[in-house]
């Protein structure tokens, strides 16, 4: 069996997690009663259970943006006793004037690999989630995202393809950094056009070397985990990446609320069926591997 790596999953306890207990979060994955609820190491243990995953990393959950060391320092607690996740992605505020001292907290972790904070917005108000479209553009951003190359920490970049050029400026003003970009881009639009814009945007992004992209949350905007959607997806982007820039994560338990891990890995499996063993190697395990240290 293939080792795996998860490069991009949750948990949470609810009761840190303001977006499930009140309005004010977007939502971008419809009806969500199916998780609000704690999600534990323990339950997502059990979802992966003979999937062959053998490593993951955590990525910061919208936990209340002042409580961002508890949150870190939990999924901390968390690994040391139940040895998952291996790596974390904390949030730290990148708009404010000098991120530093909130890095060095953060620092302090032994499990800190990367930064994000979510800079997508959209003309429809519940896909958006950054005040403007250009948060990427602003110079306190870049200078405190050209910082995280001093830790030696990635930046996960959210962002919808019609925001990509702000995105490639700011991969180019941090060319110390590597760039996760988040779910592939957030294909939203699936109409010719849609496909079209997007499949532009994502190679002028390509051509940033110090950016990967993610291969996970295919099934955001259709709520439903769609096998062929998810082998388009993934033949279009590697097509543009290429494996060795591109890496697998299962956005659990998001995706949770219409299906479950093993489905979800086996759809993933097949759209990468016709790939050298060393292409899906890289897929699904080194790049993930490399990009955060594991």
């Amino acid at each position: 069996m293939m080792q795996i790596v998860d490069a991009h999953h949750h948990i949470w306890r609810q009761t840190d997690l303001p977006w499930l207990l009140g309005p004010t979060q977007p939502r971008i994955f419809g009806p969500y009663d199916g998780i609000k609820r704690d999600y534990p190491i323990e339950e997502f243990l059990d979802d992966i259970a003979d999937t062959g995953v053998t490593k993951s990393v955590y990525v910061q959950a919208n936990w209340a943006p002042n409580w961002f060391v508890d949150e870190v320092a939990w999924v901390q607690d968390t690994a040391d006793r139940a040895g998952w996740p291996h790596g974390i992605v904390g949030f730290c505020n990148m708009s404010q004037p000098d991120a530093r001292p909130d890095l060095d907290r953060l620092a302090s972790f032994s499990l800190m690999r990367g930064i994000r904070q979510q800079f997508h917005w959209h003309q429809n108000p519940l896909y958006r989630f950054a005040p403007t479209p250009d948060v990427a553009r602003d110079r306190n951003v870049q200078r405190n995202v050209a910082r995280l190359a001093d830790y030696g920490w990635t930046f996960d970049l959210q962002v919808f393809p019609d925001q990509m050029d702000s995105a490639c400026e700011l991969a180019d003003a941090c060319p110390d950094v590597t760039f996760v970009l988040q779910h592939a881009g957030m294909l939203e639009d699936l109409s010719d056009d849609g496909r079209a814009t997007w499949r532009a945007a994502m190679k002028k992004l390509a051509k940033r070397p110090n950016v990967v992209t993610k291969l996970s949350a295919f099934g955001t905007f259709i709520h439903r985990n769609d096998a062929d959607h998810i082998a388009w997806m993934v033949k279009e982007t590697t097509a543009i990446f290429g494996a060795k820039r591109c890496l697998f994560g299962s956005n659990f338990p998001i995706e949770k609320l219409w299906t479950n891990y093993s489905t979800l890995l086996d759809a993933y499996l097949a759209a990468t069926a016709d790939m050298s063993e060393a292409r899906r190697t890289a897929i699904f395990h080194d790049t993930a591997s490399r990009i955060y240290r594991l």
